[in-house]
């Protein structure tokens, strides 16, 4: 099967798992994993801040980060369909006793005059703004990816306001190499980063929380009870930290497929729009008397999984496991579709 559900289905490399088999480890909740310890430096260092929190997921890194920044009678400002509001269990409100400040955006992308208006005055009836939240790229928005500007207007308007601001960054290396932005100066930009190892870059499991070394240190608290200790974790840190070295460059292959198949929909008459394509995403609506169901059925009766995405709507997602010959199947089975 050729499956394009999503980037986190992919397997580790050989290569990868050779490096994973050869790591060096220790106990982790006594910060005794050299490998482990590697990957959180590695990755801190590559975005320009000082201290990194190695964790199973993004669900968590995003999670520990939010309770790290906020207190109950507090409000997080985030774009209405963004991935700690939808698709984190009401996480924000279980864990962190917080409320939520949902703002509509152009495909997921905020500006700063819209987290401004959001920003709460100081009011006995409303909860205070004590964190701003972006991701990028935006999933529900077809990998869409803030430019430099938007992204420094919203930085220095925090830092105005004394308000941090954390970066959801599932896909964020997509969103580097689709811009040419510079994962170092996201520093200068945000107070904490969630990096996600399992998606573009194909590890088996990990997410990395990014920020200061004070904030990491309360962070890890926060991940214990969680019932985030890790043991010999280094096995699984060793895939995170051969995927920044090996697994980053080759995104944009998985953009130059993405956009194929893309284009193959934009032209096919049973589709009514295909969101931009800016990284690895393709979001598109069929067109009124074809179901996503009957598509799905088709794709897989061809070989292929994808995802419905909502009434009529599909997500395609490209990865290190599709290859060019894959995408070339796929796109002999988007001509074959019936009508």
């Amino acid at each position: 099967m050729i499956d394009l559900r999503s980037d986190t289905v992919t397997r580790p490399t050989a290569a990868m798992l050779d490096a994973m088999f050869r790591a060096p480890v220790g106990d982790d909740v006594y910060e005794e994993d050299p490998t482990v310890r590697a990957l959180e430096h590695e990755a801190a260092s590559r975005f320009g801040l000082e201290a990194g929190l190695f964790c199973p997921s993004g669900t968590m890194t995003n999670q520990i980060a939010i309770k790290g920044h906020t207190e109950p009678l507090s409000e997080v400002v985030c774009e209405q369909t963004s991935h700690i509001y939808l698709w984190e269990v009401g996480g924000i409100a279980f864990h962190s006793g917080a409320s939520v400040a949902l703002l509509p955006g152009d495909r997921g992308r905020l500006t700063a005059a819209q987290v401004a208006a959001a920003i709460r005055s100081e009011n006995v009836h409303y909860p205070t703004t004590s964190l701003i939240s972006l991701e990028n790229t935006h999933n529900r928005g077809g990998g869409s990816c803030y430019d430099w500007a938007a992204l420094t207007d919203i930085a220095e308007l925090a830092k105005r306001q004394g308000i941090p601001l954390h970066l959801d960054g599932a896909r964020v290396f997509n969103a580097l190499v689709a811009t040419g932005q510079q994962s170092r100066e996201y520093g200068r930009l945000f107070d904490t980063i969630s990096v996600c190892l399992s998606k573009g870059l194909g590890t088996p499991v990990g997410s990395v929380l990014l920020g200061s070394q004070a904030f990491i240190k309360k962070c890890k608290r926060i991940r214990k009870v969680m019932g985030g200790g890790w043991r010999q974790a280094g096995y699984l840190a060793a895939a995170g930290l051969y995927a920044l070295e090996h697994h980053v460059e080759r995104l944009a292959d998985d953009h130059r497929r993405a956009r194929q198949l893309a284009e193959a929909l934009q032209a096919a008459p049973y589709v009514d729009f295909v969101l931009p394509a800016e990284t690895n995403l393709v979001i598109f609506r069929l067109r009124d008397g074809l179901t996503e169901e009957a598509f799905l059925t088709h794709l897989t009766n061809n070989g292929i999984k994808a995802s419905a995405f909502g009434p009529q709507m599909v997500r395609f997602v490209t990865h290190l496991d599709v290859d060019d010959e894959a995408i070339g199947r796929v796109l002999a089975a988007l001509q074959t579709v019936p009508q």
